[in-house]
């Protein structure tokens, strides 16, 4: 099945956990503070995976900044 073009691609929470190198928890944590914007779909977040691309380009907000 294709993904249709222009339509948003939604990460799971392990999925992100795994691009950012961070655990699980750290992102539920992200995404109850709202730092990192998600949907619920049932029990399970979805995230944006452009969302995602922004935290990471914009250094991971202030929570990582003492870590540089």
């Amino acid at each position: 099945m294709d993904q249709q073009q222009g339509a948003p691609r939604f990460l799971t929470v392990a999925e992100v956990a795994a691009l950012m190198r961070v655990s699980k928890m750290t992102v539920y944590r992200m995404v109850h503070s709202g730092e990192l914007p998600a949907v619920r779909m049932g029990r399970s977040f979805r995230v944006p995976e452009a969302a995602v691309e922004k935290l990471i380009a914009d250094g991971l907000g202030d929570e990582w900044s003492a870590a540089r």
